[in-house]
């Protein structure tokens, strides 16, 4: 384990300490069983026990898998900074032989387990900056998200056909990450707000069905299927919780829209808290030529060419509503 030593105080308080001795004694004894050797240094011993004191979910996730912790030790992976590229190559390799949609939520709940253990003894231990630490979590979600998107996409089509529009042009979605995770902010207990979109109207072509299905449905179910993938509850746990309430009409609007209803609904109803949401959007999955597409139509909706009174007033309106939230709180 990367040294902790000069971050660890020499005596942990034993109301902090509680029953994590016992709980390490026995996740040592279960290692040999799980095919691990139990050989730890003094200094190891003492960084394990820092950080599950300060971590029931570090703990509780190396006493599930005791193997958990001694693979990441091996990779070295709590000893350094991901690549750029990192967590999308984890995500395939975690997916490769991934069948049905069991098999990639069981994957993918495995691997955020894994990587969450890793992100936070890289931030408990201070191993890592803050920014690195939600820079992170924001790239997990992001390539679980586009990983998850691409298989699941991949399965429909050839249940439902190809969706397309009326030229024939294969459509894929979009996936926008707003608030935390467009602006690379996650926390541990974020949760992932997302808006889905898709380029244009059509319908399906060819499949086991033999096509004929609305572009608007497939992507619904589509959409469906991906929340499904990330938030839903299994014995395994759950990969990020989704929200979907930033879309336009809320609650009571459709799951995924065209580009063209989208730019009509900020045109004409889109609100000053949605022009101000709407500047740490992001393509997070899915098509990304057509997302950046996307942002393009937005953009005069999101930077007004021209500030008036009404913009100052609207930030002043809601700047005294955060504060009468934070006093009623």
């Amino acid at each position: 384990m990367q040294t902790m030593s000069h971050l660890i105080p020499s005596k942990l308080p034993p109301e902090l300490l509680g029953n994590v001795e016992q709980q390490i004694q026995d996740w040592l004894s279960a290692l040999p069983a799980a095919g691990e050797s139990a050989d730890f240094t003094a200094e190891q011993l003492a960084a394990l026990r820092y950080v599950w004191t300060c971590s029931t979910f570090v703990a509780n996730a190396c006493r599930r898998d005791p193997r958990l912790l001694t693979e990441l030790l091996r990779a070295g992976d709590l000893g350094r900074r991901y690549g750029a590229d990192e967590y999308k190559n984890q995500v395939d390799r975690a997916l490769d032989a991934v069948i049905d949609e069991a098999g990639l939520m069981k994957a993918l709940r495995q691997l955020r387990t894994r990587e969450m253990v890793r992100i936070a003894w890289r931030d408990i231990g201070r191993l890592a900056p803050l920014e690195e630490t939600t820079q992170d979590l924001s790239s997990l979600a992001e390539a679980c998200l586009d990983g998850a998107l691409q298989r699941l996409h991949t399965w429909q089509c050839a249940e439902l056909g190809v969706p397309a529009d009326d030229r024939g042009e294969p459509q894929q979605l979009v996936v926008l990450g707003m608030g935390k995770l467009g602006a690379h902010e996650l926390n541990f207990s974020s949760d992932v707000d997302l808006i889905f979109a898709y380029p244009d109207a059509g319908e399906t072509r060819g499949g086991r069905r033999g096509g004929g299905v609305d572009n608007e449905e497939y992507f619904r179910r589509l959409g469906q299927r991906l929340i499904n993938a990330i938030d839903k509850l299994t014995e395994d746990g759950f990969v990020f919780r989704v929200d979907m309430r930033l879309r336009p009409f809320g609650e009571a609007g459709p799951l995924a829209m065209p580009f063209e209803a989208i730019e009509d609904y900020y045109q004409l109803h889109g609100r000053d808290w949605e022009r101000y949401a709407m500047i740490k959007a992001r393509v997070v999955a899915g098509d990304c030529q057509a997302g950046e597409r996307l942002m393009a139509i937005l953009h005069p909706f999101i930077y007004r060419r021209y500030l008036d009174y009404s913009a100052f007033d609207s930030l002043r309106n809601m700047k005294q509503m955060v504060n009468q939230e934070v006093r009623r709180k």
